[in-house]
């Protein structure tokens, strides 16, 4: 008669093991996952950086010498109708009203040392949203189309890169050196 009575189930320290094995599982999987999201922040960035070159090729073709390249991001961006300030080449993540664009973890700058038109040189740069979270790298490009990696970062640009440090090679260098 005593069988009848016994329930059927899992006992506490069988629920226990489980939920053991189930977080010893979670903590080797997260950090990789994070690791590989930052890989393809990274990723995207550099994506992006060579999209902004080729963005202000179109865009001095697209507007003459008389202009130049385009100076700032908004300038390669959307806008009705389309037009110098804003040339409609780029989306509005990448194109936004103000800089920094944010997009995919990073965010982005384009800025020239000439103080008018015609802009003669840029320097597209992008720096994580997040030190160590969205990304450990900051990258850089300019008129020649290099996309260069800083060669010691140590945390996020607080604004854009300038001209002559992306091109200083103790500071920058291209991608896969």
């Amino acid at each position: 008669m005593t069988n009848q009575n016994k329930t059927k189930g899992f006992s506490l320290i069988e629920l226990l093991i489980v939920v053991a094995v189930i977080l010893i599982i979670a903590a080797i999987a997260i950090p990789n996952l994070l690791r590989s999201k930052m890989s393809a922040n990274e990723a995207s960035a550099v994506s992006t950086i060579r999209n902004v070159h080729n963005s202000q090729a179109v865009y001095i073709l697209e507007f003459g010498g008389s202009v130049g390249y385009a100076s700032t991001l908004v300038a390669l961006g959307p806008g009705t109708p389309c037009s110098k300030a804003a040339a409609c080449i780029t989306d509005e993540m990448l194109g936004c009203a103000a800089e920094p664009c944010h997009k995919g973890g990073y965010l982005f700058y384009l800025n020239s040392t000439s103080a008018a038109e015609p802009y003669g040189d840029y320097t597209a740069s992008a720096t994580p949203v997040s030190w160590q979270g969205t990304g450990t790298n900051n990258f850089c490009s300019t008129e020649d189309g290099v996309v260069r990696k800083q060669k010691a970062p140590a945390a996020v640009l607080a604004a854009a890169e300038i001209h002559a440090n992306c091109l200083n090679a103790a500071t920058y260098g291209a991608l896969g050196n």
